[in-house]
C-alpha cells in the first residue's frame, strides 16, 4: 500500500505567497482595543497637561516703509523705460534692525528683562502692565539673573521670598522704601493695577540677564521685504505677552529712528564746530592781510606801481612776439638756402610764395622758375646739344646764384633784427624788474587777500547748509500699519495639542502591535497553517484553563454551549467527513513535533465528545515512555498495554478500566514503563490488540509519543486510520510547518490531518477568519465595544 499522500492542490498553494489583508490587519488592531483606549487616554492626558502648563503665546506684526537709506544707495536694474532708480538697501536695514545692540536698547527703554507673572492653575501668566507691582533695582547688574515673588499683606508691605534649594526664606519687606536682599538694593511700589483683591496673591518677579532676552526676542523677532524692490517691511514677534510684543516692536522703530537720527546730527555738529572754528581763524587772518595792504599803500603815497608794471611787462611781451615772428622768417630763408644748394634739385622748380618779406627774393625765383621751365620743354624733344638750351643753363646757374645771395642777405638781415628785439626786450623786462621790492609784497598781500575772501565766503555757505540740514534731519523708517494681530493665542492650540496625543495614542499601540505581529514567528491561527501547509485542517480548539487533572479531566460538556465543547464538536463532524464506506475511520492516533502541544487533551476530550453520541469510545496510551495519560487519570500503578504485549497470557479484560470521562469511555493505560517499548510495539500482539477493541469498541483513540522525539510514533502508525497531527498555537514555530508537510507529502502518517490547539481569540484574529462561531444560537451576544466589534467582524 503506498502511503504518500498527493494532492494536486499543493504545488499551486506552494505558489501562492503570503498577502497581507488590510482588513484582517484592521481586526487584528480593533480587538486590541483597550491598549488604544489606555494609549490615548495616556497621551491625551500628557498633552492636555502639557498644554495646561505652557505658557501662551502671542504674535504681533506691523508695517513699516523706509524713507531713507542710513549706508549707501544702490541702482536697481533697467526698466522697461531703460529708466534707473535708487532702491533702498534693504538687506542693510533690515540687519540693523535686528542687530543686538539695537534689541538691548529697546529692552533697556521698556525694562522688559523684568518680568511679572502669577500663576493660573498650572499656568504661568505674564501680567506686563497689569503687575500690582514695579520694582526698581538700584544697585544690579544687566546680565543678574535671579526671581523672587511678592506676596501683598496690605497697602503699605509685601511678603518677600526667595528660594535657595529646597529651603524657602521670606520676609516682610515695606512697599516704596530701599531695602537690601541677597540680589542688591531695590524698591518695591505698587502701580494704577494694585488693590485689595492681590492681597495674598503671589507674583513672581524675575530678572533675566541682558544677553539672553536679547537672544529671545531675535530669535522670535521675523523682518521680511514684503515685496521684491520694495521698501515695505514686515516686522512681527511673538511673545507671551501681547501687549509687550507690541510695545518692543513700536519701540524697536522708535530707538532707530533716534539712533539715526543722532548719527546724523553727530555728523552735522562736528562739522558746525569745525566750520565754526575755521571761520574765527579765516576772520583774524583776513582783518590781518586787509590792515598791511591799507599801511602799504598808505606809504606808496598814491603812487599806481601796478600801472606801470603793467606798460613794462606789456612791452617786454610784444618784442618777445615780434622776434617769434622774425625766427619764423629765418628759419624759411635757411630752408630755402638747403634747397639752392641741393645739387639733386638742380633742376627741379623753386618754391615760391613762401613768406619771405623781400620781394627781389620772390621775383629772382619766378624768374628762374619760367627759364627752368622753357629750357624743360626744348629738352623734353631731345635738343640738349641745341645752343639754346645751352644758352638757358648758363642763365640759370646766374639766376641761382643771385638767388643764393640775395637769400644770404636776407638770412644776415634778420638776424640782426632778432638781436635788436632781443636787445629791446631784455631792457623792458629790466625795467620791470627794477620796480621796489614793496611791489611783489603788494602782489602777495593782494593774492592772500583774495583767497582767504574765497575760503570766508565759502565756510559762510556751508555753516549756513550744515544748520538746513540739521533742522531738516528725518526719521529713517516710518510706521505704515501699527503693531496688530489676533487676541487669541497661537501656542498652544489646544486641539492640536489634544489631537497630538490621540496621534501618538493610536500610533504608538499600532506600531507595537505590529512589530509584535512582525516578529512574531509562532503559530498563531489557521491561516499561518494553511499558507504553508496542505495537510488537511481538522479544526481549531481555543485556550482553556483547565487542565486534565482528577475530577475535572474534560472541558466538554454534553448539554455544554462554550466554545470548548463546540469545538470538539466540529472536530467530531469533521472526523466523520474525512470517514468513507471504502475507509472508515475508527483508529484515530493522536501525535505532535514535541511536548506540551495538547494532544493528551485533545485525546480525552474527543473521547468524551464521542461519548455524546451513544458510541463505545476506547482510550489507548501508547505513549509507553511517559504515559501522560495513565498519570492524568491515575491510572500509572495498574495493568496495561505493556503487560498485554509482553504476556500472551494478559487478555483485554484485565487491562480496561472506567474512565470519569464523559459518558462512559473506557481506558487503557500503559501498565509499567518497559525497557524496549519499540520491540514491544512492533510484535503482532499490538495488532491483536486493535483487532480486539475493534470487535467491543466504536472509536478507539490512541495517544501516541511526538512523531519527532522517537521512533515510536512511526512504529505504531501502521494501526492508524486517521493520524491527528496536534499543533500548539502560540507554541511552535512557524519554521517547523515545512517539516509536517514533508511529513506529509512522503506518507509517513496515515491519513494524516492538522489540529489546531489552544488558539487564542486575541492572536488568532490577524488573518484567520475561519472560526465556526461557536456557541451560535446558544449564547447571549457580548454587549460594549467589544461585542460591537465582535458583531461587525463576524458578518
Amino acid at each position: 500500500m503506498d502511503n504518500t499522500n498527493y494532492n494536486p492542490y499543493i504545488e499551486s498553494r506552494e505558489k501562492e505567497g503570503k498577502s497581507l489583508n488590510l482588513i484582517d490587519l484592521i481586526k487584528y488592531l480593533l480587538l486590541h482595543w483597550y491598549w488604544f483606549v489606555l494609549s490615548v487616554l495616556l497621551f491625551g492626558g500628557y498633552y492636555y497637561y502639557q498644554y495646561s502648563k505652557t505658557q501662551f503665546l502671542y504674535s504681533r506684526s506691523q508695517t513699516v516703509m523706509i524713507k531713507s537709506t542710513t549706508n549707501t544707495l544702490s541702482v536697481s536694474r533697467a526698466t522697461r523705460l531703460n529708466s534707473y532708480y535708487n532702491t533702498v538697501n534693504v538687506a542693510g536695514e533690515i540687519l540693523q534692525l535686528r542687530s543686538k545692540e539695537l534689541m538691548r536698547n529697546t529692552i533697556s527703554s521698556l525694562r522688559s528683562d523684568v518680568s511679572y507673572s502669577v500663576q493660573h492653575g498650572l499656568r504661568t501668566v505674564e501680567l506686563y502692565r497689569n503687575s500690582p507691582f514695579e520694582v526698581k533695582f538700584l544697585n544690579i547688574k544687566p546680565e543678574s539673573n535671579f526671581s523672587f515673588t511678592l506676596t501683598a499683606i496690605d497697602s503699605t508691605k509685601v511678603r518677600f521670598a526667595t528660594v535657595d534649594g529646597d529651603v524657602e526664606n521670606y520676609t516682610t519687606i515695606p512697599i516704596g522704601k530701599e531695602i537690601k536682599t541677597p540680589f542688591g538694593n531695590m524698591v518695591v511700589d505698587t502701580t494704577a493695577k494694585f488693590t485689595s483683591s492681590y492681597y495674598g496673591e503671589q507674583v513672581t518677579v524675575s530678572k533675566n540677564a541682558m544677553e539672553s532676552m536679547v537672544g529671545y526676542f531675535l530669535s522670535r523677532m521675523r523682518i521680511e521685504q514684503m515685496e521684491d524692490d520694495a521698501s515695505l517691511l514686515q516686522m512681527s514677534l511673538e511673545d507671551v505677552s501681547a501687549e509687550r510684543a507690541a510695545d518692543m516692536l513700536s519701540t524697536l522703530v522708535t530707538v532707530y529712528n533716534k539712533e539715526t537720527v543722532e548719527d546724523k546730527n553727530r555728523v552735522a555738529k562736528n562739522s558746525a564746530e569745525f566750520i565754526k572754528e575755521r571761520i574765527a581763524i579765516i576772520e583774524t587772518e583776513l582783518g590781518g592781510v586787509e590792515t598791511d595792504l591799507e599801511q602799504m599803500k598808505a606809504r606808496n603815497e598814491g603812487m599806481d606801481v601796478n600801472t606801470a608794471t603793467g606798460v613794462f611787462w606789456g612791452e617786454s611781451r610784444e618784442y618777445q612776439s615780434t622776434t617769434r615772428g622774425i625766427e619764423t622768417q629765418l628759419r624759411l630763408v635757411e630752408l630755402m638756402r638747403q634747397r639752392i644748394d641741393n645739387t639733386e634739385s638742380r633742376n627741379d622748380l623753386i618754391p615760391s610764395n613762401t613768406g619771405l618779406v623781400e620781394d627781389n627774393i620772390e621775383a629772382q625765383i619766378t624768374e628762374y622758375n619760367e627759364v627752368l621751365l622753357k629750357r624743360n620743354r626744348l629738352v623734353g624733344g631731345d635738343n640738349s646739344a641745341n645752343p639754346i638750351v645751352k644758352d638757358m643753363d648758363a642763365a640759370l646757374r646766374a639766376i641761382r646764384d643771385n638767388i643764393s645771395r640775395s637769400v644770404d642777405n636776407a638770412a644776415m638781415g634778420l638776424r640782426i633784427r632778432i638781436r635788436n628785439l632781443q636787445q629791446e626786450e631784455a631792457a623792458s623786462r629790466a625795467k620791470a624788474q627794477s620796480l621796489p621790492a614793496k611791489q611783489r609784497m603788494m602782489l602777495s598781500i593782494e593774492r592772500q587777500q583774495k583767497v582767504k575772501e574765497e575760503l570766508y565766503i565759502l565756510l559762510l555757505n556751508r555753516r549756513e547748509e550744515n544748520a538746513l540740514n540739521q533742522a531738516m534731519t528725518d526719521d529713517n523708517l516710518r510706521v505704515v500699519d501699527p503693531p496688530s494681530g489676533s487676541e487669541a493665542p497661537i501656542y498652544p492650540s489646544k486641539a492640536r495639542k489634544v489631537m497630538t496625543g490621540v496621534g501618538f495614542g493610536v500610533v504608538l499601540p499600532t506600531v507595537v502591535l505590529l512589530l509584535l505581529l512582525l516578529l512574531d514567528t509562532k503559530v498563531n491561527g489557521r491561516k499561518d497553517i494553511e499558507e504553508a501547509v496542505s495537510v488537511p485542517f481538522l479544526g481549531e480548539i481555543p485556550f482553556s484553563k483547565q487542565t486534565i487533572r482528577a475530577n475535572d479531566d474534560v472541558v466538554v460538556n454534553e448539554q455544554g454551549r462554550d466554545p470548548a465543547t463546540e469545538a470538539f464538536r466540529i472536530l467530531r463532524t469533521n472526523i466523520g467527513f474525512m470517514s468513507s464506506a471504502e475507509r472508515e475511520i475508527r483508529v484515530i492516533t493522536f501525535t505532535s513535533f514535541n511536548v506540551g502541544a495538547g494532544k493528551t487533551f485533545t485525546a480525552v476530550n474527543l473521547a468524551a465528545s464521542l461519548t455524546f453520541l451513544l458510541q463505545n469510545v476506547v482510550l489507548l496510551d501508547l505513549d509507553l515512555r511517559k504515559g501522560t495519560l495513565s498519570d492524568h487519570l491515575k491510572l500509572g500503578s495498574v495493568k496495561g498495554v505493556t503487560h498485554f504485549l509482553a504476556d500472551p497470557a494478559v487478555s483485554l479484560d484485565h487491562i480496561t478500566y472506567k474512565a470519569n470521562v464523559g459518558n462512559g469511555v473506557d481506558v487503557i493505560p500503559i501498565g509499567v514503563i518497559a525497557p524496549n517499548p519499540v520491540e514491544l510495539l512492533l510484535s503482532k500482539r499490538l495488532d491483536v490488540l486493535i483487532a480486539q477493541l475493534k470487535e467491543r469498541y466504536r472509536y478507539i483513540v490512541v495517544d501516541n509519543v511526538p512523531i519527532d522525539l522517537v521512533a515510536d510514533a512511526a512504529v505504531v502508525n501502521r494501526i492508524s486510520e486517521l493520524t491527528v497531527f496536534v499543533v500548539r498555537a502560540g507554541a511552535m514555530d512557524r519554521r517547523l510547518l515545512p517539516e509536517i508537510e514533508k511529513i506529509y507529502r512522503k506518507g509517513k502518517l496515515n491519513n494524516m490531518a492538522i489540529l489546531l490547539n489552544g488558539i487564542r481569540k486575541l492572536k488568532s484574529s490577524y488573518g484567520y477568519g475561519y472560526g465556526y462561531g461557536y456557541g451560535y444560537g446558544y449564547q447571549k451576544e457580548k454587549a460594549g465595544l467589544r461585542g460591537f466589534f465582535n458583531r461587525l467582524f463576524r458578518r
